[in-house]
């Protein structure tokens, strides 16, 4: 156990750490250009080891939405390189001072930004995540621990290896991008007790990965990714542009984490609305499971169970329910959300404000799709996730929220 692969690398990597809390901004943008040109360069032999993952999966009957997170494609491939280029064009946050004061007694305090130091990334099926991920702790100043799924495996063999070498021959440190390699699922374990060498552990999956890793971890862990999330068409909608934020966040990309599982409908417009919507819908290959009044307006919609509104279908599902109005919104978000992103179609200006008030997620839009909660969308560049808690950091994080602070104190010889 002493010289397993996972206390190896978290050894290095702590190791490391120190070295690459210090780097300068010069040494991390060149190191994130050559990372982008090897990726650009062996490409081909990225997609020749995701081509291995797809027909593996295809033989295991994995579903078509996973599949698609898991696939790399050239698109993808320049999604990653251009990832790469916003990286390395946003402000080094180490270093910034946040704060700064002198106290009565002469003290001058400052409050300086530092990276977070090691972080343990453990993610499912995609292999985008291993380039986002080491692309945004590098630029932080932080090592990282990459963990992905068994499915990905050849595919993130593949890109840790490229990445690695590539920022290593700039002068990044050699132990700051680790890819634990055994797919066993004890390696994990293993991985969340390794307090001594992380500093902070951040999944990126269902729910099922995230809870175990919540739970199991002795790490301090950022709990990210699950998307349960809602769209609430309110009476006074302009129907047209209801239509057409529904379809964009159920269709545009199902399997991910900011596509809308929920369809929730004010009475009033119900009738007039949902059958050319669910038409459309249904027309793009959308399962649609309704409510008994959904049903009753839509003949070709399942009848849904109480499961349904808990779901992350990740999938063309979508469960659908006629509310009496913004109050029993609210609380059937509120009560099967996960606090993750939230959209009301509105014209009422009360309304949005009560809803955009009382709804208890990390991004809560008024009158457009809940896809453009990404760290991308945002301006942030590559996210390292999104997370759905309220200590640390919340929706998509970015730089920032990949570090901390000190204190530095400046004195003239005063004690106390």
């Amino acid at each position: 156990m002493a010289n397993s692969e996972v206390i190896t690398k978290a050894k290095r990597a702590k190791a490391a750490a120190i070295k690459m809390g210090t780097m300068s901004t010069n040494v991390k943008n060149a190191a994130l250009d050559a990372i982008a040109k090897a990726i650009e360069k062996n490409s081909s032999d990225i997609l020749a080891a995701n081509k291995i993952d797809i027909e593996a999966g295809e033989k295991k009957d994995m579903s078509r939405a996973l599949l698609d997170r898991l696939a790399l494609d050239g698109k993808r491939i320049k999604g990653m390189i251009e990832g790469l280029a916003v990286v390395k064009k946003l402000p080094d946050p180490i270093g910034e001072i946040i704060a700064e004061w002198k106290l009565p007694n002469g003290l001058k305090i400052k409050k300086v930004r530092v990276p977070l130091g090691v972080i343990g990334i453990i993610y499912e099926s995609r292999p985008n995540v291993t380039v986002d991920a080491a692309s945004l702790c590098l630029k932080a100043g932080n090592c990282t621990i990459l963990r992905g799924g068994s499915d990905a495996i050849n595919s993130n063999k593949a890109l840790a290896k490229i990445i690695s070498e590539a920022a290593y021959e700039t002068g990044i440190p050699e132990g700051a991008i680790e890819l634990i390699e055994d797919t066993n699922r004890d390696a994990v374990k293993e991985l969340l007790a390794q307090r001594e060498y992380i500093d902070v552990v951040i999944p990126r999956g269902g729910k099922g990965l995230i809870q175990m890793v919540v739970t199991t971890s002795s790490i301090p862990a950022i709990e990210t990714g699950e998307g349960n999330c809602h769209a609430y068409v309110e009476k006074s909608a302009d129907l047209k542009m209801a239509n057409d934020i529904v379809i964009n966040a159920k269709c545009s990309r199902p399997s991910v984490c900011n596509a809308i599982e929920t369809l929730l409908v004010d009475e009033a417009i119900a009738a007039k609305f949902l059958p050319e919507v669910l038409k459309q819908l249904k027309d793009k290959d959308v399962e649609i499971r309704g409510c008994k009044k959904t049903c009753k307006i839509f003949k070709e919609a399942k009848a849904a169970t109480e499961k349904d509104w808990e779901t992350e279908f990740l999938s063309l599902i979508l469960a659908v329910k006629v509310v009496s109005g913004v109050d029993e919104a609210i609380e059937h978000i509120n009560k099967y959300g996960t606090k993750h992103s939230e959209t009301i179609i509105t014209k009422d200006n009360k309304a949005a404000a009560k809803f955009k008030a009382n709804i208890d997620s990390a991004a809560v839009y008024t009158n457009a799709s809940t896809r453009f909660t990404d760290g991308f969308e945002f301006g942030f560049g590559a996210e390292i996730g999104i997370s759905t808690q309220k200590l640390h950091a919340r929706g998509p994080m970015g730089l920032p929220e990949l570090t901390s602070y000190k204190y530095e104190i400046e004195g003239t010889g005063q004690v106390r």
